[in-house]
């Protein structure tokens, strides 16, 4: 990708990002990734519908969580090639990662409706995807459901601009190539967890970050690291931005056992016996801050994506529940203690 369609530091940024329409007019992206209009799943003005599922077995829920979206689910895939992106992150805590009984779920379903083309792929923050795929025991569906396994970091990838809120310049991002191609479905089998940068990390965020490839002595451009924008506005603009074309088409968010605290990795469990899913992956992660019951006002990259109002649906009077009422199973997670600077995005940017 050229950087020859990057705005000069002057225009890019000139007053805060905080707030949705400020964030849209920063970064001047390429026409291709300005409008993709099969990305947005449900106009701010339009209902969208997310399946609550709860229960004692963790594959069952997934699986009942997809049901109601059976026909769409089967239409959209179409030839597509299936690739499920779980939520890995450190490959040697469980807790921080998708667990296998919730892709089991996910995998049953897509048998059901006639799907066996279907990857699993990862690009962990911390140890190699197949470590992880053997810890976490996705091995197993290789011979069960002929599904592959794929390294993201070892895949072709595509350069796309992300910002450090050090300079708000655009700089090279590698991501994987995988997690991008039209003619790949991708489903986020993500995970209801705190977050120590953002405040929470559902069906988005473990798309994007998960895409971008691991830095490496040998590689120019940077990876994880420049997607996280190297603070609290970097991140929560970069998010909003590459969620243009890096985002799920099926978000299945797994509560059974969500995280809180110090997320996404150091956090402590919360039995809740949940699964929650989607086709319009902001309707998702909306009704995943409910459950958590956390304030979707203060989740920067959320909030920018409701505002954009091409992403998907973030007013939650506009979502339809199928399933129990959000009520009977929401719990108070608690925050990280970084809260307040989590929270800072709100606040305007200090410009020259």
């Amino acid at each position: 990708m050229s950087f020859d369609c990057m705005t000069s530091r002057r225009s890019f940024l000139k007053s805060s990002v905080a707030g949705g329409a400020a964030a849209a007019a920063v970064l001047r992206l390429p026409a291709a990734w300005a409008s993709d209009a099969t990305s947005a799943p449900a106009k701010a003005g339009t209902t969208s519908r997310v399946a609550l599922a709860a229960g004692d077995d963790r594959a069952n829920i997934a699986f009942q969580s997809l049901e109601p979206f059976k026909k769409e689910i089967a239409a959209a895939i179409g030839n597509k090639r299936v690739v499920i992106k779980p939520n890995c992150v450190i490959t040697t805590i469980p807790l921080s990662a998708s667990h296998a009984d919730n892709l089991e779920g996910i995998l049953e379903f897509l048998q059901s409706i006639g799907k066996k083309n279907v990857v699993i792929a990862e690009s962990p923050a911390g140890g190699s995807a197949m470590d992880g795929f053997t810890n976490f025991g996705y091995t197993k569906f290789v011979a069960k459901y002929g599904v592959k396994l794929v390294d993201l970091d070892k895949d072709e990838f595509e350069v796309v601009p992300c910002v450090d809120q050090k300079d708000f310049q655009p700089h090279p991002c590698r991501m994987a190539k995988t997690m991008m191609g039209p003619d790949n479905f991708i489903i986020s089998a993500a995970k209801l967890k705190t977050h120590d940068l953002v405040g929470i990390t559902l069906s988005l965020k473990n798309v994007v970050v998960g895409a971008a490839l691991k830095d490496a002595p040998d590689k120019p451009m940077s990876g994880k690291r420049i997607t996280h924008g190297g603070g609290t506005y970097g991140i929560n603009y970069n998010l909003f931005v590459l969620s243009a074309k890096l985002h799920p088409d099926l978000a299945v968010i797994d509560g059974y056992e969500g995280m809180e605290g110090t997320g996404p990795v150091r956090g402590t469990p919360v039995d809740q016996k949940v699964c929650v899913a989607s086709m319009d992956w902001l309707a998702a992660d909306r009704v995943g801050a409910e459950l958590m019951g956390v304030d979707f006002s203060k989740i920067g990259y959320l909030t920018y994506c409701a505002q954009a109002g091409d992403r998907g649906q973030g007013d939650l009077s506009k979502i339809e529940i199928v399933g129990p009422p959000i009520k009977d199973h929401a719990k108070t997670y608690q925050l990280p203690k970084q809260w307040d600077q989590i929270t800072s995005w709100q606040k305007p940017v200090a410009t020259a």
